[in-house]
């Protein structure tokens, strides 16, 4: 008499499509083991969703191996869903690794470009092995992916290493699945990969191999200026320690005060410069090697961020870095690849000709980059890190909606400008495209438009756009022969944020930022918003004041002082802006009958007005700049005093409260004739705002804050705002993974949609 099958002998085959990132991972060795193991039959193959597997054995294996798919993952993946089917009983052929699939819609996640591993570092400075000093050295846990990708699913001949075919020995590795170059689709060495060379600012000299290498070392030595092609574009290099080096780089290069930013040999060196917290050190040395804002112990550095208490500091992240690091041994400025306000070269061809008046030398590859990849900025705020920009590293990784949405394209804001796709509950964000003013950013937010939607087969069925009817990218949707939805611009950043945070109403939304155009016609900014499931209200704003020039007020932050103190009837205290009296008539005219001059409610021209005051930034050479300088200086003082800003209830339900700066004005400008520090000063100031914050919380009674808006790059105001919110019984929410400022706009935009009634 047979004996029935018991549930541990028991056979039968499932099938699982694995979503997530799960491609480029290092996740079809990781499964092949696993079922060689479990001595499971089967096999796992990439599709454009994912991953399909199937697998068959005993049921009680098939459990173990489902369970352990999901706890001993590759370090880079994640696993967003599991679908399971059963499949009839079929053959019992040990378990392999098939082909890539390319039917199926397109949704496996495309990984970003990846810090070199400790394990491909050590073969790089190992002289025994094959890839000693090898600068294009990687494997499936590090190296580039989203800057070589031009389809999915990520396979070579879907990238930019298409055209380098794999020797013996590359051959060899890349198809073990033992191996851990098994499928690293960019795998090379020096006999089958990319090969680096030199040529001088004549364009006459060139050289190849290991050379190009040493020479451009020389170059930085020389205290000259070197255009490095490095992962997902050009960056431009030089001693940081040689302040006329560092001058001649910012005169060619437009950029007279904006910080740079520097890349150190190592971290140990960067101690030796600024301090570094625990967790500021984790986000320096994570696989994202974004470049990180760290408060200086000592300013030797002269030139790289002039009068800023601050240094942007990076580490090497591709084996490039790290052989011109080992070799120099001392910090390097390495800027973006561009001059001010441009997008950074990609190709040779590009970098020869947009660079030529700005590099000594340039040192060049021929891997092709599909797209411009810049690098990340980030921070560390109330113990978590903050991006500040995103890109390599973060883009093009997706946000996940609470519930599906149509399938949209959002093409963000003028500043800082970012794209992004909905597809289902994901939100795909492009990288950091960076201000739409010059006719080269056009063309690379026009590309972003496209690239996306292509790379995931997306047709959408609507643009989201900025209500600025003048932005670029509004015209752009405009344009596009698409339907078109708007979304008012601080509305978008408390999305961004509620989006980010898987928050559903009721929201208390402060979106404090520098200008965003308001459904009244003015330029908005200092907005407290109620969202309900019913709709969004403005229900408080600062009180607006005349701002000269408009968006020129940005770049002279005399200007916002000027209409401040217009405003607030303090003509006699224009002393403190050093206007020359005929100048002054002129400008007290414009204001009189309003010529050029818009009126603001924005937080960020009233930190630029305060500033101003102060005798700082009369004239900014670069955004935030004024804002930036009074943080400083409140970062100096431990007072716990505070200005007052008084809240004036509205004429009725339908307009918002408010928010009079009129009396905190006074105290300011009666501290600054009294001589109290200027320290004092804009700590007060900053104390204000967190109060500020937890009287509108406490006014609206809703637990969830939202704080968002380019103000709140501000780290102390963040701080003392949570701070200030946590001890008063609210709850806050802040940005980490998106940009507080208008690099998070277009997720807000897409965000928006799910709240129907909230988007006009």
């Amino acid at each position: 008499m047979p004996i029935a099958p018991t549930e541990t002998t028991r056979r039968q085959r499932k099938r699982l499509t694995i979503q997530g990132t799960v491609q480029g991972v290092g996740f079809r060795p990781h499964i092949y083991r696993l079922a060689t193991e479990l001595q499971l039959s089967g096999w796992v193959s990439n599709c454009s969703e994912g991953v399909h597997i199937e697998v068959e054995g005993p049921q009680k294996k098939i459990q173990s191996f489902t369970r352990r798919l999901l706890n001993e993952r590759p370090a880079h993946s994640q696993i967003n869903s599991v679908q399971s089917t059963p499949q009839p009983l079929s053959s019992s052929s040990p378990f392999e690794i098939r082909s890539s699939s390319h039917s199926g819609e397109k949704s496996a996640l495309i990984l970003p470009d990846i810090a070199t591993c400790p394990e491909c570092l050590a073969e790089i400075l190992d002289p025994q092995n094959r890839r000693y000093l090898y600068p294009f050295t990687n494997c499936t846990h590090c190296g580039p992916r989203f800057s070589i990708i031009n389809e999915l699913p990520y396979d070579r001949p879907n990238t930019t290493m298409r055209e380098f075919e794999l020797c013996e020995d590359c051959r060899r590795e890349y198809e073990n699945p033992l191996d851990r170059r098994f499928h690293a689709q960019p795998t090379a060495c020096p006999n089958c990969g990319p090969m680096l060379s030199f040529v001088s600012s004549s364009l006459s000299h060139t050289e190849q191999n290991q050379e190009p290498l040493t020479l451009a070392v020389k170059t930085l030595q020389a205290g000259k200026i070197l255009a490095l092609k490095g992962l997902g574009g050009f960056q431009l290099l030089v001693d940081a320690r040689d302040a006329q080096a560092v001058a001649r780089l910012r005169k060619r290069k437009h950029r007279s005060e904006k910080p740079f930013a520097t890349l150190f040999p190592s971290l140990n060196s960067a101690r030796a410069h600024c301090e570094i917290s625990d967790e500021e050190a984790k986000l320096l040395t994570s696989s994202q090697a974004p470049i990180v804002l760290l408060r200086k112990v000592q300013d030797t550095l002269e030139g790289v961020a002039p009068g800023n208490p601050e240094l942007g500091v990076m580490l090497p992240y591709t084996p490039l870095h790290h052989l011109i690091m080992t070799s120099l041994d001392f910090p390097v400025v390495a800027t973006s690849g561009n001059l001010s306000e441009e997008p950074i070269c990609i190709t040779n061809e590009e970098a020869l000709h947009r660079l030529k008046d700005i590099a000594d030398a340039f040192l060049l590859h021929d891997r092709p980059i599909a797209r411009p990849v810049d690098d990340s900025v980030a921070r560390v705020i109330h113990g978590l890190p903050q991006v500040l920009r995103r890109a390599r590293g973060y883009a093009p990784l997706p946000i996940e909606l609470r519930r599906p949405c149509n399938p949209l394209l959002a093409v963000g804001g003028h500043l800082k400008n970012t794209v992004a796709i909905a597809k289902h509950n994901q939100v795909f964000l492009s990288q950091h495209i960076g201000n739409l003013e010059t006719e080269e950013s056009y063309r690379v937010f026009k590309n972003a438009t496209q690239d996306l939607p292509r790379l995931y087969e997306l047709s959408p069925a609507a643009f989201i756009c900025d209500k600025h009817p003048d932005y670029h990218s509004t015209q752009f949707a405009e344009q596009s022969g698409i339907p078109v939805e708007s979304v008012q611009h601080h509305l978008a950043h408390v999305y961004s944020c509620m989006a980010e945070n898987k928050l559903e109403p009721d929201v208390c939304g402060l979106s404090w930022d520098g200008t965003g155009y308001g459904t009244d016609g003015t330029i908005w900014g200092g907005e407290c918003f109620a969202i309900s499931k019913e709709a969004a209200r403005r229900i408080a704003t600062l009180r607006p004041f005349p701002l000269l020039g408009g968006d020129l007020a940005a770049k002279a932050p005399r200007r916002a002082a000027l209409g401040l103190l217009f405003s607030a009837g303090k003509n006699h205290e224009w002393k403190h802006l050093n206007y020359a009296p005929s100048e002054l008539r002129i400008l007290h005219q414009a204001i009189e009958k309003q010529l050029n001059t818009a009126l603001t409610s924005s937080l960020g021209r009233l930190f630029d007005a305060i500033s101003a005051l102060l005798g700082f930034q009369q004239v900014s050479t670069y955004e935030g700049q004024a804002a930036m300088k009074l943080e400083w200086l409140a970062r100096n003082s431990e007072t716990s005093d505070s200005y007052q800003f008084r809240l004036n209830d509205p004429e009725n339900d339908k307009l918002p409260a408010i928010i009079d700066w009129a009396p905190a004005i006074h105290e300011v400008l009666a501290d600054i004739n009294n001589r109290e520090s200027k320290e004092a000063i804009a700590r007060k100031f900053h104390n204000a705002l967190a109060n500020l914050a937890a009287h509108l919380a406490n006014r609206l009674g809703t637990k969830q804050v939202v704080l968002t808006g380019g103000c709140f790059q501000n780290r102390l105001l963040s701080e003392l705002t949570v701070r200030k919110l946590e001890e008063s019984g609210f709850t806050p929410y802040w940005h980490q993974k998106v940009p507080p400022n208008d690099g998070g706009i277009a997720l807000g935009q897409i965000a928006a949609t799910q709240y129907s009634k909230l988007t006009t």
